[in-house]
């Protein structure tokens, strides 16, 4: 059965998906048995199109690149055009969205009321923003339960790189009562370059410049983009009820070149960490800079890497490492939700 998508917002990540579907869609078929088509893109600022028979996606992706609009897209009997984000959740006959808006990381919107529709329309959801889940994970799930629908959010935590699932699915049986991690590759990498030799500011220019940044890079190097992640972590995996405000959170921006030297002295290397112990029915969470002997493995990630150790009773600890941000990856988490959807595993 072929899955039918709306896209809700069409950025990077969303064309990130839209790519893989339309170079992949042979062999998901006939490897994986999955089939989906593009019945409808809403983005505030590229345009709106529905098709209840679905959209041309290479053609959609060709107007993209070469306008950034969609109001190229050729007329069609039966297209429709200018629904926004609800109206094309409500109304369209999509089975699925797929939520990738510019969303507010500190209130969950528009995601969440985007989600809410969904659900109590009988939609399924799969995302890549953290809002929703760090802020209305328990609201949301329970919706969803209830109206019989599936919400997949993997690329949440670290992009592509299964952090929930693998834990989920793979560590079944597992208590885990620590998780640790390396949850922000902007950060990685400026503590990379800065062992390297640079200043604090020179290596954030340069991860600016490389696009690892932004201009602004509060939320990455004060520790609150990696706070989220330590909450759906500790929701998702751990079953326990974290608010961001019980996430302790310290940056990196006060590390210097003689913090750094020290550290190699030492035979450290520091790590902007975020971590969550259970600890009774309730957990202790914090987000910090770290030093970290070169032993452990989450010492030896450079670079704009993520990385995450799991404490498990019975296999100890282990360790998994990829990629946590990137268009194709962060398309790819979105992809394996689908895919898990479609085989009821979600």
């Amino acid at each position: 059965m072929t899955q039918k998508l709306a896209f809700i917002g069409f950025g990077v990540v969303g064309q990130g998906l839209a790519e893989i579907l339309r170079d992949k869609a042979e062999q998901l078929h006939e490897k994986w048995g999955f089939a989906a088509k593009v019945v409808a893109i809403s983005d505030p600022i590229k345009g709106a199109l529905y098709h209840p028979d679905g959209l041309d996606i290479s053609t959609v992706l060709d107007v993209i690149k070469q306008t950034g609009r969609l109001d190229d897209y050729p007329d069609t009997f039966g297209l429709i055009r200018g629904w926004n984000s609800l109206q094309t959740i409500r109304e369209s006959n999509a089975d699925t969205i797929v939520e990738v808006t510019f969303t507010d990381v500190k209130t969950g919107q528009p995601a969440i009321d985007h989600c809410r529709a969904a659900f109590t329309s009988g939609k399924n959801v799969v995302m890549s923003n953290k809002g929703p889940v760090a802020l209305a994970y328990e609201e949301l799930s329970a919706l969803a339960k209830e109206n019989g629908v599936r919400w997949g959010f993997e690329g949440t935590v670290m992009s592509g790189t299964p952090s929930l699932r693998m834990p989920l699915v793979s560590l079944a049986g597992n208590d885990i009562r620590e998780i640790r991690g390396i949850f922000n590759g902007t950060t990685n990498f400026i503590l990379t370059q800065m062992e390297a030799g640079m200043t604090y500011e020179d290596a954030l220019r340069l991860a600016q410049q490389l696009g690892y940044a932004e201009a602004d890079p509060t939320n990455d190097v004060e520790g609150y983009d990696a706070r989220y992640k330590v909450v759906i972590l500790a929701k998702t995996i751990m079953n326990v009820p974290l608010t961001t405000e019980q996430v302790a959170c310290e940056g990196i921006s006060h590390l210097t070149r003689d913090d750094i030297e020290s550290a190699k002295d030492q035979g450290k290397r520091w790590k902007l960490i975020g971590r969550v112990q259970k600890q009774g029915t309730g957990a202790v969470a914090k987000v910090s800079p770290e030093l970290l002997p070169l032993t452990d493995p989450l010492a030896g990630v450079a670079g704009a890497v993520n990385a995450i150790t799991y404490d498990c009773d019975l296999l100890g600890p282990i360790t998994l490492i990829g990629a946590g941000a990137g268009k194709t990856e962060t398309g790819f988490s979105l992809l394996i939700d689908l895919i898990n959807i479609d085989r009821g595993h979600i």
